[in-house]
């Protein structure tokens, strides 16, 4: 196998030739035939580099799309990337280096691309941060879209966070149908904020510029690279581990599986504007996962406080919170306590039935993974 490197307008394309044998059409190339893009059409991945991008851009060249292009903010954290391209025969990778804040960089990655897949996001705590990173990169990306007028299909990676948990209509149950929430702000989350007014951003775009869209809403990520234990088992903040989860259910998705997912909202027909939840099948009790990892992983202390206490203590810190007007931050309130640890129930049956999802990793396999790479980086926190 040989690799070949030509230079194009800064950017670098990796193009792998290999011999392949010939065989049977197997069932997912039968399947290509009713994808809304062809093999050679190029598909644009957002954050490619993040923690989720690389499993995207593997599920891409699987399924045999030969053009992938990754939009990343510094080549020096491409070395996943490459290596993937290392290892796969016959596609060619394209890395653009920019910044969605940036109209240009928009417009030179979104050229010529059939479906966008927006993995991007902001991961920072300040407000004014977070909406640069994701509502005006997002506006930034579908203004190049709709310049271009190629595009096929949006993909928009949204979140849980957005839920209203309180404010929905069915019991315990979370799906499609639950509202977002209607004042993202007094969540004290910045990233919810953003992500709930992005989110309204592709649906305003989607209804001015008819630009075909479907939103992916994953629970909680997890794998190997990304080693922190999950909020919705327990927090640390206050020099101890508080376990706050009890015996609900984590909404988890392995990240091969949520990346399986992004694909098929990208290139399965008939499912604009539609929103879809993605968590994986066997979801343990946060009890049980807690329990799992100190066996797996490494023992330390932990306090249980019961769903009544920590409802009482995030009421109390809300309260103290407004009546000291905002000195001390609203980290803790009801709206996040609802989100995140009040007892919920998930279904992912909207996703199996209509993107025809199945999880390529079982929840058994994943966790074994995680806590194996765990194990290695040793954390907690």
């Amino acid at each position: 196998m040989a690799v070949f490197r030509d230079r194009i307008d800064s950017e670098w394309w990796y193009i792998l030739t290999g011999s392949r044998k010939s065989e049977e059409k197997t069932l997912e190339e039968s399947l290509q035939s009713s994808f809304i893009i062809a093999q050679e059409d190029v598909v644009l991945v957002t954050g490619a580099s993040g923690f989720i991008g690389p499993s995207v851009v593997r599920r891409l060249f699987e399924l045999g799309f030969h053009r992938v292009r990754c939009l990343v903010r510094s080549a020096s954290r491409a070395q996943e990337l490459r290596k993937l391209c290392d290892e796969s025969k016959g596609q060619q990778l394209q890395l653009v280096t920019g910044n969605l804040l940036s109209r240009e960089d928009c417009l030179t990655a979104a050229e010529g691309a059939a479906v966008v897949l927006h993995l991007a996001a902001s991961g920072s705590r300040s407000y004014p941060d977070a909406y640069m990173n994701s509502v005006v990169t997002t506006r930034n990306l579908l203004e190049a879209c709709v310049q271009h007028g190629c595009l096929k299909r949006f993909v928009n990676v949204s979140s849980f966070a957005v839920y209203d948990i309180k404010s929905k209509s069915t019991g315990n149950l979370l799906d499609e149908h639950c509202p977002v929430e209607a004042h993202p702000e007094t969540r004290g989350e910045a990233y919810c904020f953003a992500k709930a007014k992005q989110d309204e951003m592709v649906a305003e775009y989607g209804l001015r510029h008819q630009i075909p869209y479907v939103t992916v809403r994953p629970g909680v990520v997890y794998g190997p690279g990304k080693l922190a234990i999950t909020g919705r088992v327990g927090i640390d903040t206050f020099g101890f581990f508080l376990h706050l989860g009890g015996s609900n259910r984590i909404p988890f998705t392995y990240v091969d599986n949520c990346a399986n997912a992004i694909v098929l909202a990208g290139i399965q027909p008939g499912v604009e504007g539609e929103i879809f939840n993605v968590l994986d099948d066997d979801l343990p009790t946060s009890r049980q996962f807690l329990r799992l990892y100190k066996r797996q992983v490494k023992r330390f202390h932990s306090l249980y406080l019961p769903k009544i206490a920590s409802y009482l203590l995030c009421s109390l810190w809300e309260r103290y919170s407004s009546w000291s007007k905002g000195q001390l931050p609203p980290s803790f309130n009801r709206s996040r306590w609802y989100c995140v640890w009040k007892k919920t129930r998930y279904t992912n049956e909207k996703l199996k039935k209509r993107l025809g999802w199945q999880p390529v990793v079982s929840t058994q396999e994943g966790l074994r993974r995680y806590f194996e790479a765990c194990r290695a980086g040793e954390t907690h926190g």
